[in-house]
């Protein structure tokens, strides 16, 4: 099983990368009371992604060693952008996140599948349905930020 642990470390580190992101586009944009709430909202859901897999981690592991899946590591928001056309880039840059964090729990998924490990595959199950959620609001406030981002003229 070396590459499952490879998995698991990227699902660790992808859902930490995603709480800390989300983290900092709510204070980076605490004006817009939606997104902050939402944000620390679904952060909140990773965290206890995380929190879930600890066990696991510990049975198979996090192999950092491997150098191949960090292609596929993405950089958190260190630093959000100003105004609206920030608003919906940061929010494109969360959804990126969570799309690799999403299909990170599919891969594993098939891995506890193969295993029969019945506790990963209902952690890599669950969590990737609320990663779907996460995914859903983040595409519906991109809709809703994309008219005003785009459209709106800033001297008015």
């Amino acid at each position: 099983m070396p590459h499952l642990s490879t998995y698991v470390g990227l699902a660790d580190h992808s859902e930490k990368t995603l709480a800390d992101s989300l983290r900092a586009v709510a204070e980076g944009h605490a004006a817009e009371a939606d997104v902050f709430h939402t944000c620390h909202l679904l952060a909140g859901w990773s965290d206890a992604h995380r929190e879930r897999l600890r066990p696991v981690v510990e049975r198979y592991g996090e192999d950092d060693s491997v150098t191949e899946p960090e292609r596929l590591h993405a950089d958190g928001l260190a630093e959000v952008r100003a105004g609206q056309v920030g608003l919906l880039r940061d929010l494109q840059d969360l959804h990126v996140l969570a799309t690799l964090v999403q299909t990170t729990w599919t891969v594993v998924a098939q891995g506890a599948q193969g295993l029969r490990d019945r506790e990963l595959l209902e952690i890599a199950t669950s969590a990737n349905a609320e990663t779907s959620r996460q995914l859903s609001w983040l595409n519906t406030r991109m809709k809703a930020a994309a008219p005003q981002a785009l459209i709106v003229d800033p001297a008015r």
